[in-house]
């Protein structure tokens, strides 16, 4: 587990995000962060979190208080127009002020595959990180059935090893059934 002085950019600019983003709805970090927060050595600039469902008004008081703390959408400036595009399942993203990586691509919650995500989060302490991420099987389905790139399954191979004790093979193909069912 990583202490608080090991903290990479990454890391501290999930924790950031997600602690105003938390105060607002409920989340989780779901794709590459997994496996890499989870020890895997590999690159990524961006950070993807899926967020439940918001109506305008609450999305406006979860965007008012990022760039309050310094975030910005890279998409608009425009309240309106950002909840348009996550709307219509447009990812948005958003980085510090002034600092153009990394990125927090956040999207709306779209199906219920994502609703599932959300209602199974959990928090992995080999992160060392107090923040919600989908679940070890969810993730490894998604790679290994729907995103299959080399990348993806070597994510996969990775969260297999690190957490044995979670992985669940029948959760993995009902999870798998609902891949296809909603992206397919």
């Amino acid at each position: 587990m990583r202490g608080v002085g090991e903290r990479n950019i990454l890391d501290q600019f999930a924790i950031d995000f997600c602690k105003v983003v938390e105060k607002h709805c409920k989340y989780i970090l779901v794709s590459g962060f997994v496996a890499i927060s989870s020890g895997r050595v590999r690159a990524t600039e961006d950070i993807d979190l899926t967020i439940e469902k918001l109506n305008f008004e609450s999305y406006t008081l979860l965007h008012q208080s990022l760039v309050k703390i310094g975030f910005v959408c890279m998409q608009s400036n425009q309240v309106k127009e950002i909840f348009s595009y996550l709307s219509e399942n447009i990812p948005v993203r958003y980085t510090r002020k002034n600092e153009p990586l990394p990125e927090m691509e956040m999207k709306f919650a779209k199906d219920k595959l994502d609703q599932v995500q959300i209602e199974t989060r959990t928090k992995l302490q080999l992160t060392g990180l107090n923040l919600w991420f989908s679940n070890i099987n969810m993730n490894i389905a998604f790679k290994e059935f729907l995103l299959k790139s080399d990348k993806d399954m070597k994510d996969a191979e990775h969260l297999r090893k690190i957490y044995p004790e979670q992985v669940n093979e029948h959760a993995i193909l009902g999870y798998t059934r609902l891949i296809k069912k909603y992206r397919l």
